[in-house]
């Protein structure tokens, strides 16, 4: 029998130092053979519905790319999911840069798995550079448990310098996600606190994490941010840092009492927690389980999952009246004219604005 290494088929694989692609050398050898097959909405929801989360990554790629053609298969795709989805618990994560927001996930995403079962999808926001518009999207390496967990699935998204620090496109992704078989969301937001709206609007709990030892403990007491909070957790509550910790829980107790009871009915809770140490995590994550036995109670579960669907109709008017708007040939031809005026003086921003609005609505009639 012949050796593989002397048939003429492995010898057309072999490329020495020519340029020569290797199908040229074997005429068996056919470049569209290595091609991938280009998946179709079906195949997506198919894989989807399936769990197969290699699918289901590649379908957020669509979601999060600005091609037509891909948003038109990934509007699709969202809309053949959306009857498989809803049956999740949605659980934002905001907090200061450094407040150990990756490194808790890895904790608390361990432990829901443990004490609930299930599969939990993390949907981790990098912020986006403003110069070059790049994400390190490295959060997979400050999760190293979750991400090799068999019933996690972490995705990095860019911020690309959308409000809120939220991802413009993470509440599509929490669709599919959830489509996919996923019942518990994490979404952590980049926690500058530029309105963290964008993620109150499409989770169900929203915990704030802060930091004790860091100077004056009321600097992060921001009225927006505490108000949306469904609960507060003070992290490195360990070693010298406790008392700390436990004397900045009281500064942020008593100032939850000086706003107005949430809608919910729910008093935010404060608690303190180790990430690093796992220490106070079952602690914390009955109180957030506690909350929607609450809320679930009282109805108001449901009145905030439809109250976000509205906010989300608006900001799907909104984003489309702002694309169909720059991406008309027309506009774009007359923008640079218009930019070049308003940077001379020759006109004020908002009449150049105006015309531009004025020609654009002239050409809808």
């Amino acid at each position: 029998m012949e050796h593989p290494e002397n048939s003429e088929e492995y010898k057309g694989l072999v490329v020495n130092s020519g340029v020569e692609h290797p199908s040229s050398l074997n005429p068996y050898l056919n470049r569209s053979r290595f091609q991938r097959r280009r998946l179709t909405a079906s195949d997506y929801v198919e894989g989807i519905l399936n769990g197969n989360v290699t699918i289901l990554g590649q379908a957020v790629t669509l979601i999060e790319s600005t091609n037509p053609q891909h948003q038109a298969i990934a509007q699709e795709v969202i809309e053949k999911c959306l009857p498989y989805s809803g049956h999740s618990v949605r659980i934002g994560i905001s907090g200061v840069p450094g407040a150990g927001k990756s490194t808790s996930i890895d904790e608390f995403g361990l432990h829901v798995l443990n004490k609930y079962g299930g599969k939990l999808a993390v949907l981790a926001i990098d912020p986006s550079s403003e110069k070059t518009k790049g994400s390190i999207l490295g959060d997979k390496t400050r999760m190293e448990k979750l991400s090799v967990h068999p019933d996690s699935f972490i995705r990095p998204s860019p911020s690309a310098g959308s409000l809120g620090g939220v991802a413009r496109k993470t509440r599509e992704t929490i669709i599919l996600c959830e489509a996919a078989g996923f019942d518990k969301i994490f979404v952590e937001t980049v926690g500058v606190g530029q309105s963290e709206t964008a993620c109150h609007s499409m989770v169900d709990f929203f915990l704030v994490i802060q930091l004790a030892g860091t100077g004056d403990e009321l600097q992060g007491i921001k009225r927006g941010i505490m108000e949306m909070a469904d609960g507060i957790a003070i992290n490195k509550c360990d070693g010298d840092n406790v008392e700390r910790c436990q004397l900045a829980a009281t500064q942020f107790r008593n100032a939850l009492h000086l706003f107005p009871m949430p809608e919910s009915g729910w008093m935010p809770k404060v608690l303190c927690y180790s990430g690093f140490y796992g220490l106070g995590i079952k602690e914390l994550w009955d109180m957030v389980y506690e909350y929607f036995d609450f809320v679930k109670a009282n109805g108001y579960f449901e009145y905030r999952r439809a109250e976000q669907a509205k906010y989300w109709m608006y900001e799907s008017i909104n984003e489309q009246l702002r694309n169909g708007f720059y991406n008309n040939p027309t506009i774009s031809a007359l923008l640079p004219r218009a930019e070049q005026e308003v940077l001379q003086g020759q006109k004020t921003s908002f009449i150049a604005a105006k015309q531009l609005l004025d020609a654009y609505f002239a050409l809808l009639h």
